[in-house]
């Protein structure tokens, strides 16, 4: 089961990936909107799919420092 949803985890990835890729591309606006689309719900297809997976982690907010060791 853990397998299964690792390879989901890597399907997502890899899409994003391929999303990000694309919109550093020349696109018509019409296809930019389709991909930054695609690319929000991969992303949250993936927050989903982790938390769902890995309950338990923990994650720092975006932007946060790391404490000074």
């Amino acid at each position: 089961m853990l397998d299964e949803f690792l390879a989901c985890i890597r399907a997502h990835r890899s899409n994003i990936q391929r999303y990000r890729r694309l919109l550093r591309s020349n696109l018509s606006d019409v296809e930019r909107q389709f991909i930054e689309n695609r690319l929000i719900e991969e992303q949250t297809a993936l927050e989903s799919l982790s938390a769902e997976t890995f309950p338990l982690a923990f994650s720092l907010r975006k932007g946060a420092d790391m404490p000074a060791s």
